[in-house]
């Protein structure tokens, strides 16, 4: 049985990713802050006071998992403020750049030793993270911490080549989420069965490359 772990698990798209691979048959490793009664529901092993901003929580959860070999790692957990030049926060922009980039590569370091060969690591970023796709502007510290998500995970692919692991950079869609302010066009399910599909299509021949969750190959 393979085993997934997410972070950012206890609502919209993480917990709809736990949710769906349960039911696939998956051994589903749930990572957040704070759980809830829908993740604790699920029948997942949920892993809480899990910070991916925090190097020292996540030698904590390392030593939690014991061995254990992961075959899929998907770095979900995510923040999104908005500034512009008139509401300009270096402190929120800061926030952004700490769990939206160097979360989920502090999470990837952490939990590298319980990757499987050949298995799959999953960087969950957005469309608003393109150069090529900003048409409207602002949002400086979501699109900028993007974006540099988005190097990083091909950086991330040529340097776990090697060992046979995937990474794949994908964006979920406009998603009703707490995040978006519950505004979108697909909801946290739906985002989710896209994504699995996209991830069941990944391998090392299109590791690296930026997909929107329907499929669309994005632009950088």
């Amino acid at each position: 049985m393979s085993t997934v772990l997410v972070t950012g698990s206890n609502r919209g798209i993480g917990l709809e990713l736990c949710r769906q691979y349960k039911q696939k048959g998956f051994d589903v490793i749930a990572t957040c802050r704070n759980s809830n009664a829908e993740l604790d529901q699920l029948g997942v092993r949920v892993e809480t006071g899990i910070e991916v901003s925090d190097p020292a929580s996540l030698t904590e959860l390392a030593s939690r998992l014991n061995g254990i070999s992961i075959d899929l790692l998907i770095n979900n957990a995510g923040i999104m403020t908005n500034e512009t030049l008139d509401d300009f926060n270096v402190e929120a922009i800061n926030n952004q750049f700490a769990v939206n980039t160097l979360g989920p590569l502090n999470v990837t370091k952490a939990l590298l030793p319980f990757l499987s060969n050949s298995a799959k690591l999953i960087l969950i970023t957005s469309r608003m993270g393109s150069i090529a796709d900003n048409g409207s502007g602002g949002y400086y510290g979501y699109r900028m911490s993007k974006a540099a998500l988005n190097i990083a995970g091909v950086s991330l692919s040529h340097e776990l080549r090697d060992r046979g692991i995937a990474v794949g950079i994908l964006h979920p869609g406009f998603v009703q989420t707490d995040l978006t302010g519950n505004n979108g066009d697909v909801t946290p399910a739906e985002s989710a069965t896209n994504l699995i599909a996209r991830i069941d299509a990944l391998t090392l021949d299109n590791s690296g490359s930026f997909w929107h969750a329907n499929g669309e190959v994005l632009g950088w």
